[in-house]
């Protein structure tokens, strides 16, 4: 597994399972479209009023995981990372690869409490649970931590 398949397979998926933390400690994961840039950044549009808005406001650090629908995907990316809102060319440049995958999105642009996440890795492990032995790589993106 080397960075250009992993980037091949989480591109490959629209859909991952996001998972934050509230001020009060209360867990909270939300199903969210997502794109997936060539830094492996992973971006996603939600509503401000959200509770995963509020909770990355408060806490940005966030894991997701990115798997198959289908009988027989044994492949997952586990992702943690930490979270932001990008503004300005940042922003224009993410929305531009998120409205590509989901023009949709373009709707959603309209709305006043819509907001824009972007998160950077920090940690990602891919497992391939489909062979045997299983095929299970991580990647550190911590400073001091090899890079992929």
């Amino acid at each position: 597994m080397t960075r250009v398949d992993l980037l091949a397979f989480m591109r490959d998926h629209k859909m991952a399972v996001q998972a934050s933390v509230s001020s009060s400690g209360a867990p909270q994961a939300a199903v969210v479209g997502i794109v997936v840039t060539d830094e492996l950044e992973i971006f996603f549009d939600t509503l401000a009023t959200s509770r995963k808005a509020k909770n990355l406001r408060g806490n940005a650090r966030v894991a997701l995981v990115i798997s198959g629908p289908g009988k027989g995907e044994e492949r997952t990316v586990q992702y943690e990372g930490v979270a932001d809102e990008p503004a300005g060319t940042e922003l224009a440049r993410l929305k531009d690869l998120y409205f590509r995958h989901f023009p949709d999105g373009r709707d959603r642009e309209t709305l006043p409490e819509i907001a824009y996440i972007r998160v950077t890795p920090k940690w990602i492990r891919y497992s391939d649970f489909s062979r045997s032995p299983w095929d299970i790589v991580e990647f550190d993106f911590d400073p001091g931590s090899p890079q992929i």
